[in-house]
């Protein structure tokens, strides 16, 4: 019967479990939804300005660009992994992470690398080591911006960035995050935040289907700030759509392997249950004989 007592409470234990990925899972999609709509209307936005922006700048003349297209010898760099501020995501979180070091040793192995992590998991894990923020114009804990994710607090954390940019403190500086695909799936983007790259446009298609006013360079100066605050922004809301999509995806399997656990500690259960109600019947028809006997 211990042993039976023993299956009973695992089957309760699992059932609650069971519960609570349900309910999170019911969460994560009703966030899904507000959080896919944001990205989904974003990204018309900020395609079409990085292509005038493009365009643009291929059609300015060399040496009156903005300082922020700026190409300098790589010699310090700053990288910014998107993470979430909690977990039970997957691998949604690791995979920034493993990303993040695959890019350190690889490709900056010889450089100056600061890590400026946005998320309280990518926190947690780069400031035990050395490539914890350098500077004192970054700013700081950055895992409450999720609280209240706008345009306006976005703004504000970009435009420490493009400062030290702007100082020298970091001749490039990269994101690391995950691009919404949609609720399953989930791409790890490597972009380059500054200096700018440009789109490469041939010059016969730049001119002509545009009437410039004041003029070129002064609306790049105009739009790049608000295009590198875009692209931070963008970013940000990609990483929230992925997150809630890959903890809804990861709570409905967890759901479905509790379910399976269920249906087997059941069969376990009543198989352990039969074998002690035969012995029970086996001991009482025992000592029936050896009363008759």
């Amino acid at each position: 019967m211990a042993n039976l007592k023993e299956i009973r409470n695992r089957i309760t234990s699992v059932s609650s479990t069971r519960q609570i990925t349900s309910a999170m899972k019911m969460v994560s999609a009703a966030k899904l939804r507000r959080a896919q709509d944001a990205i989904t209307q974003m990204r018309p936005y900020a395609n079409k300005l990085k292509e005038l922006l493009g365009n643009l700048s291929d059609g300015t003349n060399d040496g009156d660009g903005s300082i922020y297209e700026e190409q300098r010898e790589v010699k310090r760099v700053l990288l910014i992994p998107i993470t979430s501020n909690r977990g039970l995501a997957g691998a949604f979180n690791a995979n920034i992470i493993k990303q993040t070091s695959k890019i350190i040793n690889e490709k900056y192995a010889d450089k100056d690398v600061t890590v400026l992590a946005i998320g309280k998991k990518a926190d947690d894990f780069f400031k035990k080591t050395e490539y914890n923020i350098k500077g004192t114009t970054l700013p700081g804990k950055l895992d409450t911006i999720f609280d209240d994710l706008n345009f306006k607090r976005v703004s504000k954390v970009a435009g420490k960035i493009m400062r030290a940019f702007e100082f020298k403190q970091f001749d490039e500086v990269v994101i690391i995050y995950n691009e919404f695909v949609n609720a399953a799936v989930q791409n790890v983007n490597v972009e380059q935040m500054m200096p700018i790259v440009s789109n490469n446009v041939e010059e016969s298609s730049v001119a002509s289907d545009y009437i410039y006013e004041p003029s070129k360079e002064f609306i790049v100066e105009e739009l790049i700030p608000k295009s590198i605050k875009l692209q931070l922004f963008k970013a940000l809301l990609d990483s929230h759509a992925s997150e809630h999509g890959a903890r809804m995806t990861a709570m409905h399997k967890a759901t479905d392997n509790a379910s399976e656990m269920i249906n087997d500690l059941k069969l376990v259960y009543n198989k352990a249950r039969q074998a002690s109600i035969t012995n029970e019947i086996l001991e009482i028809v025992g000592g029936a004989e050896a009363l008759n006997n």
